[in-house]
């Protein structure tokens, strides 16, 4: 889990990528970030992981952003925005590369990325409380107090115990925050008992 193939991401974001619960939390993001609905975001496995996101326009034409797989140019460009500066990163040799390829995950295999489109779809609390059962379950496995496989299933019980708000104010938010927190932990004591 904390040996990703192509990314030097420290161990949380080592640990969502092989749940794919990172992706899952990019199609929250894109959700809000571009007023998009969640059906028309989809996620692609792409193991050579330098295609970093797509947009499919209405006249079925797509335009990606490629680059290596490093967050060095894309914290460049937040940096700068809107410009784009010079610098000396290692640049994308497509002929190196040579071929990209695609194809769509296995749901049964990542649950947790199904977790988060649930977590969308329902809106409200529910996603903070999603992201944050997966913080606390992510933290429980670095300790050694929970297998790899337990990090979706306890997001799943948590998200199954939570009494979502709609509309929820920052206050609301933040105890959903908190209490999916304390409901992982819990998850994981009954377990360990």
């Amino acid at each position: 889990a904390l040996k990703h193939p192509n990314w030097s991401m420290g161990k949380k974001i080592s640990v969502d990528s092989a749940t794919m619960i990172n992706k899952g939390l990019e199609v929250l993001e894109a959700k809000w970030l571009f007023a998009k609905e969640l059906a028309d975001i989809e996620v692609l496995v792409h193991p050579q992981s330098i295609v970093h996101s797509m947009v499919q326009f209405f006249d079925s034409s797509v335009i990606a952003q490629l680059g290596l797989p490093d967050m060095k140019t894309p914290i460049q460009y937040a940096l700068l925005y809107p410009e784009r500066g010079q610098n000396t990163f290692k640049r994308l040799d497509l002929a190196q590369i040579s071929m990209l390829t695609f194809e769509k995950p296995d749901m049964d295999r990542f649950p947790g990325l199904e977790y988060a489109y649930r977590a969308g779809y329902a809106g409200g609390t529910m996603p903070a409380v999603f992201n944050a059962a997966n913080e606390a379950a992510v933290a429980l496995f670095l300790q050694g107090r929970t297998a790899f496989l337990e990090i979706a299933e306890i997001c799943k019980e948590v998200m199954d115990q939570h009494d979502n708000r709609s509309k929820p104010s920052l206050e609301e938010i933040l105890e959903a925050d908190g209490w999916a927190r304390r409901a992982a932990e819990c998850s994981c004591l009954v377990k360990e008992n």
